[in-house]
């Protein structure tokens, strides 16, 4: 009889594992390049509504509540990856144009300071995945914004999994970089 408990351990091991977690990030999106004077552009850390402050991936309801899952998370801090991913974007679009994080390693005297501020990025109930920004462009050593704008980008989600969240949010990112670029794009700086 010693030997029943011995072989309803392994089975019950099993059991108590956890499923393995999911892991993913957001990518950049070809877009159409803006032609612009040749200049630097320094991409200020971003600022992040709370709730998106998280390894989790975030889904709303109309009942004003979030979701999260354990198994689906971001594969690195998701305000440095909206910044990676938009550094990204922006050089794409910006080929004239040395687009840089103040958060990485490399860093020199910036034409354009560029702020960002996401106070929504998920998506709701409706398979809507929605991202609200607001953006400033300054120019190097002045405190005053020469342009903000508020933003607004909605697109359905392309299913119902992480990876396809994790898609439409990458449109999105990569619209909302279209978007800054034509900003950039209007600034009549001199060239460096």
């Amino acid at each position: 009889m010693r030997r029943r408990p011995l072989l309803l351990l392994p089975a019950l091991l099993a059991t108590c594992a956890s499923p393995p977690v999911n892991l993913y990030t957001l990518a950049p999106v070809p877009g159409t390049p803006v032609p612009t004077a040749r200049r630097t552009i320094e991409l200020r850390r971003i600022g992040l509504a709370g709730y998106l402050d998280r390894s989790e991936i975030v889904r709303s309801d109309a009942n004003y509540r979030l979701y999260v899952t354990d198994r689906d998370r971001w594969g690195e801090s998701f305000g440095r990856m909206l910044g990676r991913v938009l550094i990204a974007d922006l050089s794409q679009r910006l080929p004239d144009a040395t687009v840089f994080t103040e958060a990485g390693a490399v860093s020199t005297d910036a034409d354009l300071i560029l702020e960002i501020d996401i106070e929504q990025f998920d998506a709701g109930a409706g398979g809507v995945v929605t991202l609200l920004a607001q953006t400033a462009i300054h120019r190097s050593g002045t405190s005053s914004a020469t342009s903000v704008r508020s933003f607004r980008l909605t697109a359905p989600l392309t299913g119902p999994t992480a990876a396809d969240q994790a898609a439409t949010m990458s449109t999105l990112l990569a619209q909302l970089a279209d978007a800054v670029a034509r900003m950039v794009g209007e600034e009549r700086i001199g060239s460096r």
